[in-house]
């Protein structure tokens, strides 16, 4: 999760967030190399009494500007379009959760279960244990085996929301009306805190989401219970 004063992104749990880590280290050293070479020139013009006259007549100069630029809006573009693309794919999901946005909580619906549903609600800070994050916990999380394809469903009840989970590369709004999907593999267990990313009002603030990643059988033991509460 996020700490104090942290500039970089979450550390990846998912398989998708780690592609996207690489690309924002490739799109940023371009960038880098791109500012450095500008601003080289700018110090040599400025500094220099050395001109070349023919410059802005200079058709090599313009062939290299032109091609150049291309080739780079390239370099990003491609590896881009893959992640897209694999982030759109959903392939054989081992389970499917319904992810349903309300002013100000989530719901969530196993849908391979009969019936195993349930709302979640952000706790109070008067109500924390120690160890528990301020605006981040719930009471009930969306527990998930970990290493396994995971697809969401989402949607909402009244306004816009938007169902986020930073470290797992995860952010999909959800409209009224309508039902977006996405997947996700945990490539390693924990608690992954996210939150309602889409302004809906007044305690838009107050609606986290809480991913928990465990082993299958610590999974199917916790379904079983819930079943049994059900």
């Amino acid at each position: 999760m996020a700490h104090p004063s942290q500039l970089g992104f979450q550390d990846a749990a998912s398989p998708v967030m780690e592609e996207l880590l690489h690309l924002h280290d490739h799109a940023l050293m371009i960038v880098f190399l791109i500012s450095t070479l500008v601003l080289y020139i700018i110090v040599v013009m400025v500094t220099t009494k050395l001109t070349n006259k023919y410059i802005l007549d200079s058709q090599e100069i313009e062939i290299v500007w032109t091609i150049l630029p291309a080739v780079i809006l390239i370099m990003i573009a491609l590896p881009s379009l893959r992640i897209l693309y694999l982030m759109d794919e959903v392939n054989d999901p081992h389970l499917t959760v319904k992810a349903m946005g309300h002013q100000w909580y989530w719901s969530y619906e196993y849908t391979d279960y009969e019936n195993l549903a349930f709302d979640s609600y952000m706790i109070p800070t008067q109500d924390l244990t120690p160890g528990q994050f301020r605006l981040l916990e719930t009471d009930h999380r969306m527990v998930v085996p970990m290493e396994s394809p995971i697809r969401v469903l989402v949607s909402a009840e009244d306004v816009l929301h938007s169902w986020a989970v930073p470290a797992l590369g995860v952010k999909l709004d959800a409209v009224p009306g309508r039902l977006n999907q996405t997947s996700f593999i945990t490539s390693r267990p924990g608690v992954f805190y996210g939150q309602c990313s889409e302004i809906c009002g007044a305690n838009h603030s107050f609606m986290p989401i809480v991913v928990e990643a465990v082993p299958l059988e610590h999974f199917e033991n916790w379904s079983s219970l819930m079943l049994e509460d059900a």
